[in-house]
């Protein structure tokens, strides 16, 4: 599906309205992680003894298949930690039942891609492999993933080229201290054959407490939006950005909020959300392990049908932008305490500053509201 096919608005407004089955479907197999980025989501670090047995993930890899899900993306915490990892990719790739396979995009920090896995990763088919990387160097990375995580992280990529694994990718959050590295990580994944992958820190799990200190100034978001436009199809983003089309012509992508509509999340658990960056009990939609499973929550649910109805532009109604931008991120938006309907809190015409003054009382973002759902991390009381 070509970019102007998906721009067209009648096509927009019918994804708004939801589909039958999501476009992409973002599933989060473990929260347990070797590292903990100060930036991370789902706040990963332990595992949840009540995350999904391996008969219960395949379940729903089957109920995916059923209604044509084109593919998912794997995450966690780290996934390749869980034992049935190569269990479940490939039940997932492989045809079923006379219905394809569901390709799978799986996130890693790369710990466990060693040559071995490298090798057995390359000789999968409708597979696709993230490595994150949020620095062109050890000490703007390891400042935010962890110390030895860029060498890691490098390493992984070295298998992955040694076992003509083919165009992985590199996908990096744009945080204000890699800004300036950007010509420096499109070199990089060039080196490699790889794509970028370029991707919206948002104020969500352990980024509540360090997107003040790390989200990209005002000036660097206008940086990010020309250096995308001038690439293209080159840099791939995820319609991570596309409350910067206020500032002219429309990046590459859908360039609306799916949530609900064209995307969601399954957590370790079993819990589904919105999106991956609304882990919240207001945006919780239920639990595949309930009657009817995935396909009842995508179809049924309260929140998702509330998401799909016409939504207000609210405060953004005004504003001559707001086509262009769609007033931002849900996820952003709910996280530093602004109304849904309101501006973005990186609106770069500056509507966002404003309203997140009077949020919180204060000119910048320092005490964001609501919290995320639970801590994961190995400073959390673990489940026993």
């Amino acid at each position: 599906m070509s970019v102007s096919t998906l721009q067209k608005p009648s096509l927009v407004t019918r994804l708004k309205s939801g589909l039958g089955a999501p476009i992409c479907l973002t599933w989060e197999l473990t929260y347990a992680c070797n590292l903990q980025c100060v930036h991370c989501l789902s706040s990963s670090g332990q595992r949840d003894e009540r995350e999904l047995t391996t008969v219960e993930a395949k379940r729903v890899l089957d109920e995916l298949r059923a209604m044509q899900v084109f593919y998912i993306n794997i995450g966690g915490g780290e996934p390749m930690i869980r034992r049935d990892f190569f269990e479940l990719i490939e039940y997932a790739v492989t045809p079923a039942n006379g219905a394809d396979g569901i390709g799978v995009k799986f996130s890693t920090n790369g710990a466990f891609i060693d040559a071995a896995n490298a090798r057995r990763l390359a000789a999968m088919n409708y597979l696709d492999v993230q490595i994150s990387l949020d620095g062109i160097d050890a000490a703007t990375n390891d400042a935010v993933r962890g110390a030895g995580s860029y060498k890691m992280a490098r390493r992984a990529m070295d298998h992955l080229a040694a076992a003509d694994f083919g165009p992985f990718k590199i996908s990096v959050v744009a945080t204000r201290h890699n800004v300036p590295q950007l010509d420096q990580f499109k070199t990089l994944a060039d080196s490699y054959g790889a794509q970028l992958r370029l991707t919206r820190l948002r104020p969500s799990g352990r980024g509540a407490d360090t997107w003040g200190d790390l989200h990209p100034t005002q000036a660097q978001q206008r940086e990010i939006y020309y250096w995308l436009i001038n690439r293209g199809e080159e840099v791939l983003t995820g319609d991570s950005f596309f409350h910067l089309n206020a500032l002219g012509d429309p990046l590459p992508g859908l360039n609306m909020c799916g949530a609900g509509r064209v995307v969601c999340l399954i957590d370790p658990i079993g819990d589904v959300y919105a999106c991956p960056f609304v882990i919240h009990d207001e945006f919780h939609a239920g639990n595949v392990r309930e009657a009817g499973g995935f396909a009842r929550i995508w179809r049924h649910s309260d929140l998702f049908t509330s998401l799909r109805e016409p939504q207000s532009a609210g405060a953004c109604a005004s504003c001559g932008a707001f086509d262009a931008c769609q007033g931002g991120c849900m996820a952003a938006k709910f996280f530093t305490g602004l109304p849904l309907d309101g501006p973005d809190p990186e609106c770069v015409i500056g509507n966002g500053s404003t309203a997140l003054a009077v949020a919180v009382g204060v000119p910048v973002a320092v005490e964001l509201k609501p919290r995320p759902a639970a801590d994961h991390s190995k400073h959390a009381r673990r489940v026993q």
